[in-house]
């Protein structure tokens, strides 16, 4: 089986939803994601595993998109099996 090329080293940003509750918040005054983290893909993967697993469905990361196997938007389900996949490369 042939996997397309990741680069885990490209340009990432971990986001997190303002939140209450463990929940997104909606009754902000800024009701999109922010910044916690600046590094790399694999540096936001592994920042974003960190987390609590309750509270992981509030990040996201942002990055270039690679292929078919890569989003702009990564959201954390995607980035647990995006994980999973770079211990294997």
């Amino acid at each position: 089986m042939e996997y397309p090329e990741t680069d885990f080293y490209a340009p990432a940003v971990l986001k997190k939803w303002p939140s209450k509750n463990n929940e997104r918040a909606k009754d902000v005054a800024w009701p999109i994601p922010y910044s916690v983290f600046d590094g790399t893909l694999d540096a936001c993967l592994t920042k974003l595993l960190t987390q609590p697993l309750g509270q992981r469905h509030l990040y996201q990361i942002h990055t270039a998109p690679q292929g078919e196997l890569i989003p702009a938007v990564i959201s954390a389900e995607l980035a647990v099996e995006l994980a999973r996949l770079r211990d294997f490369l």
